[in-house]
């Protein structure tokens, strides 16, 4: 997943604390498959005329510090090794699903174009949960009020560092510049979930 125009979404941070064998983590994807998110954002892949096969989000041991990532013509790859409960399972997969939703309603997106890259991640960042205030507690960061779009920001500077193709200075130029349209489409949602 070194190459952002095969990585694609730049990976999901994550925290290390033993993780799970791939059997274990494999079951916790199946699990999270009957949530009513991942049901939602499946639906509308397929929708989209995105099939989702059986093997399109895979459990596999992962050597980079990431919890995840989708990489287009593979699928989803969900990090074992850094899974310790299902609720990280749920939120890597919703999270890679908003990647791949992207990456099916737009015939020209281009991982490697900071800007498309950017995009998605806000989205990602922004519509999957990845960064509610509970989470964002958890994670040690304690603030109130305007959290969601601070966490939102420092989540898409992270994933975005794995972009070759993009510097710190161009990952945040694009992000901005972007922002406001991308922030708002909130695109298969009705509204922000």
């Amino acid at each position: 997943m070194a190459e952002a125009a095969k990585s694609a979404s730049g990976g999901f941070p994550s925290a290390v604390n033993g993780g799970r064998t791939v059997e274990e983590c494999q079951a916790m994807i199946r699990r999270s498959l009957r949530t009513p998110m991942v049901k939602f954002l499946r639906e509308h892949l397929e929708k989209f005329g995105c099939s989702i096969g059986e093997n399109f989000i895979k459990s596999v041991q992962c050597d980079e510090l990431i919890s995840g990532g989708y990489v287009r013509g593979e699928g989803i790859r969900v990090c074992s090794n850094h899974m310790n409960m299902q609720d990280e399972v749920n939120q890597v997969v919703i999270h890679e699903l908003i990647h791949a939703y992207d990456d099916c309603r737009a015939a020209n997106l281009d991982w490697a174009d900071c800007a498309h890259h950017a995009c998605s991640e806000i989205r990602a960042g922004h519509l999957s949960g990845d960064c509610h205030y509970k989470r964002e507690l958890l994670r040690g960061f304690i603030k109130i009020r305007g959290h969601e779009q601070e966490c939102v920001r420092r989540r898409v500077m992270k994933s975005m560092s794995a972009n070759p193709y993009c510097s710190e200075a161009a990952s945040r130029d694009a992000m901005e510049a972007v922002w406001d349209v991308c922030y708002n489409d909130t695109k298969p949602f009705d509204r922000a979930p």
